[in-house]
């Protein structure tokens, strides 16, 4: 057997580093606004950017092993195992897809977890299933269908309050309900008060008995969860941390645990591939040296994209494009907020509001190669969306792109 199985280790994320920087207020409204005040200076103001953190030559040698086509054909039989209990009607189906939704396997499965909830609608609604009605049962159902998009009213949650409309004190010895009804509530769309008395509810309890037992495994999900809820968690990051937990309840399913850690170490891989096409990208467009005046920031760019696109293979394309546009986003930043000229950057807005390559010859040496990259960047990312997609976003592009958007 290949698998244990073992994770990649997975890079340290970067701190931000608290940089001096211009922030002036804009007077003229502009995206990209100009706060040089003389076009005449001599000297070139400097932000004293920290230098890059990364060492670009050891990310380039990284290993993604877990790319190789064994790994992958492992993982789509787990799947199909997954798959089959998904499908299956068990009476435990919502703790299933939420412990492979947590493991970060789902979106294989979103049309399979869709069809199992209308099941189970369908089920209970003619009783041929009946749920627990226990709290951390009903605060389940509530939050996967709310997730999913299905019509389900708070008012279920009338049940466990008393006769003053308070929530009964007996819920705060069911960790595990209080928990689930936390997380729950989050879920609340504006007006529903109940959520917002269950979020005071459970928050106050739940941070008043957290040292009760603080070696206890409920203390580690109590921790976990009143740090950030799992509504606004980074689902990737989420797999990764809910992986270790799951592993160590005696109820795990061994199945769901090793498909969902070869699928974290798949998805790393495939990260990682992106982040190497992006460095390769990066050395190749050589700006770094014409421009040390700016932040070198190409890892931070791509961090920020990975965690706005979805992780799927497919989405890869997404990823790097965000991450170039961003990239570049921030060196035109630099250039308005640090380095030009008034001259030069009213020179520049021309160039790029035009998006015509003559414009190149009105432009400073160090601008030139910079709008040149840009204006390549930006057309070859156009172009690939029109030849993949039959969609001209290239106005738009130019847009995201231009210092000055007039009123």
């Amino acid at each position: 057997m290949l698998l244990s199985t073992s994770f990649v280790s997975l890079p340290s994320f970067f701190k931000p580093q608290q940089l001096p920087r211009t922030n002036l207020p804009s007077s003229n409204g502009s995206l990209f606004p100009c706060y040089a005040t003389n076009s005449n200076i001599s000297q070139r103001k400097s932000a004293n950017y920290q230098p890059n953190i990364w060492n670009y030559d050891s990310l380039l040698s990284l290993k993604h092993d877990y790319a190789d086509v064994h790994y992958v054909n492992r993982s789509r039989r787990l799947q199909e195992e997954v798959r089959r209990m998904i499908n299956d009607e068990n009476v435990e189906i919502l703790e299933l897809l939420e412990n492979v939704k947590r493991l970060g396997l789902s979106y294989h499965f979103e049309k399979e977890i869709r069809e199992a909830l209308d099941r189970f609608l369908s089920l209970e609604k003619y009783g041929d299933i009946v749920i627990e009605e226990s709290l951390h049962k009903t605060t389940l159902k509530f939050r996967l269908l709310r997730e999913y998009g299905y019509h389900v009213s708070p008012d279920i949650f009338e049940k466990f309050k008393d006769d003053n409309g308070n929530f009964k004190a007996c819920l705060m010895k069911d960790i595990k309900g209080m928990l689930s009804l936390y997380e729950a509530s989050f879920m609340s769309y504006e007006g529903e008060k109940i959520l917002d008395e269950a979020n005071s509810f459970t928050s106050f309890n739940l941070r008043q008995g957290i040292h009760d037992d603080e070696s206890s495994f409920v203390f580690e999900e109590m921790n976990h969860s009143l740090e950030l809820p799992l509504h606004r968690r980074f689902q990737r990051l989420e797999a990764r941390w809910y992986i270790e937990s799951y592993k160590n309840r005696k109820d795990a399913n061994k199945v769901l645990l090793e498909a969902a850690k070869l699928e974290f170490n798949i998805v790393q891989s495939n990260i990682q591939q992106d982040l190497i096409e992006m460095l390769r990208w990066w050395k190749g467009m050589g700006l770094a040296p014409k421009l040390s005046f700016s932040r070198d920031r190409l890892m931070e760019c791509f961090f920020w994209a990975v965690g706005v696109a979805p992780l799927e293979p497919k989405f890869s394309n997404l990823r790097k494009s965000l991450t170039k546009v961003v990239y570049l986003i921030t060196l035109i930043d630099d250039i308005y907020d640090v380095y030009g000229t008034l001259d030069e950057l009213e020179l520049f807005t021309t160039a790029v509001e035009s998006w015509d390559i003559n414009a190149l010859k009105i432009l400073p040496e160090y601008m030139k190669i910079f709008f040149l990259a840009l204006y390549n960047t930006v057309n070859e990312l156009a172009y690939d969306a029109l030849k993949e997609k039959g969609h001209d976003i290239l106005p738009y592009l130019v847009k995201a792109v231009t210092p000055n958007i007039p009123n």
